[in-house]
């Protein structure tokens, strides 16, 4: 009798070892190595004989849906993180911390749709029907026509949703604990996450039904399992937020129907979920005008502009390396901006400890923060307070040139309609307003912005018709 072939698989990035390893050579990861059968599962081997293969319909391109292609929850932040809702036949993965919220907002996106006539099916893996239940009668959801089950099995699931009437919106929470007669591995493993995965998908895709997977999320904060399963489905969104903050944002890292950039913000409380059409209002809500190293900075997320407020605090140490404490930016590109304001501009920061941060605990991710965070550092280290009613975006370059940004009307409208009435911008916007009521600064250069600061503070503001 041939010897049963095993293979040895890292359930950290899915790499393949012949025998078992203590470190993986694919990821550097300790003690992740799990010996698994290859004959089950996505890429079993050969030793099963293939079958024929069968000729599919071919259709055109051009033609007319049935019904309507998306399904609205009527969440309007949900909708605008999703690109306008969930598209039927689409298999959507949503990941975030443990207690972060994802359970909540899909219960309460389920509910808003069964109240709209849609059939919706929760399959929980991790929880009792009573603990559901439980957490429905929480978010006013119970009287709903939601259909729960609880299961992990995939073929049993598979079976339970295709009974009956095509369902509008299938939830699995979570991927992690599903498990297939198929493949002959633990659940949560990467043989296993595939498989359901994979298996959802197909009956997404066959049947018209939108198909929302919850993923658990490790320690580096990525969706725990192999990377293949963010490539197979259609959009990835992940629930960030700060346990310390009321506040949770849905953010869109990949979406193969719409903007891969935008973000539905939410703020928890104890009936769930509230939606913040302004989130602006909420990052500067608890602003000191009068504080030194505190500059606004008019950002983008997506189509939405969203001001925040970036805090610097420059101290002398006593230590031979000083410190650099970043939270909600990139560290590398504090550096960066230290590097070029001591190189180009003067500024000795080498003595002193820096620490950033971006108010409300959220997270900025686009190069245009570059001034704002610079204009937070000097007025700190010169302990001058810059103007309350100023916002403060655009790239700066190694060489100390500040290059423009895009979205720069959009950037001052929102900041006036907050009460702003100055900006320091990029010289040689394109797309600058033309007879606006506000005045804005443009600067050419880093050592610019640090002589406005250092010098007066009228020198920030100019009218837009001045030369």
């Amino acid at each position: 009798m041939a010897k049963a072939r095993t293979q040895f698989v890292c359930q950290n990035c899915g790499t393949v070892h012949n025998r078992w390893v203590g470190k993986c050579e694919g990821c550097g990861e300790w003690n992740t190595v799990v010996e698994e059968d290859p004959m089950g599962g996505i890429g079993a081997g050969p030793g099963k004989v293939p079958k024929k293969g069968r000729p599919v319909a071919l259709v055109a391109l051009s033609g007319e849906t049935e019904e309507a292609p998306r399904i609205h929850t009527g969440i309007a932040e949900l909708d605008r993180a999703t690109g306008g809702g969930f598209v039927r036949g689409s298999a959507v993965l949503i990941g975030g911390d443990p207690g972060i919220g994802k359970s909540t907002l899909l219960m309460q996106s389920a509910a808003a749709l069964a109240r709209q006539g849609q059939r919706v099916i929760y399959v929980s893996g991790e929880e009792a029907v009573a603990q559901v239940r439980l957490r429905a009668q929480r978010l006013q959801a119970a009287e709903t026509d939601v259909l729960l089950a609880a299961e992990t099995n995939v073929e049993d699931i598979l079976a339970t949703v295709g009974e009956g009437r095509r369902p509008d919106l299938v939830i699995i929470d979570s991927i992690q604990t599903l498990w297939s007669d198929t493949a002959e591995a633990a659940p949560g493993t990467v043989t296993q996450v595939r498989t359901g995965v994979q298996a959802m998908i197909r009956f997404a895709k066959q049947t018209g039904a939108a198909m929302v997977l919850v993923g658990h999320v490790t320690k580096e904060g990525q969706i725990a399992g192999p990377r293949v399963v963010e490539h197979m489905v259609d959009a990835v969104l992940y629930f960030e937020g700060d346990r310390g903050h009321h506040y949770r944002i849905l953010r869109t890292v990949k979406n193969r129907f719409g903007p891969t950039d935008e973000i539905g913000v939410f703020e928890m409380s104890d009936k769930g979920l509230r939606e913040v059409s302004n989130p602006s209002e909420l990052f500067l809500g608890e602003r000191n005008e009068k504080s030194p190293g505190a500059a606004v900075f008019a950002g983008m997320e997506g189509t939405r502009p969203v001001l925040v407020e970036v805090q610097a605090l420059v101290a002398p140490t006593s230590l031979g390396t000083p410190r650099r404490a970043v939270v909600g930016w990139d560290s590398a590109r504090l550096s960066m901006i230290l590097a070029v304001l001591e190189a180009h501009c003067g500024v000795r920061l080498g003595s002193h400890d820096v620490y950033l941060n971006v108010a409300g605990g959220y997270r900025i991710s686009e190069p245009a923060a570059d001034l704002a965070v610079a204009s937070a550092l000097v007025s700190s280290l010169a302990g001058l307070a810059l103007p309350a009613d100023c916002v403060y975006f655009g790239e700066v370059s190694l060489s100390g040139a500040v290059r423009p940004v895009a979205h720069t009307a959009q950037r001052l409208k929102e900041a006036e309609k907050l009460g702003f009435s100055q900006a320091v911008l990029p010289a040689g916007s394109a797309d600058l307003p033309k007879g606006a009521g506000g005045r804005w600064s443009e600067i050419d250069s880093l050592p610019d912005l640090v002589a406005r600061i250092a010098g007066s503070r009228s020198a920030f503001t100019r009218d837009d018709g001045d030369d």
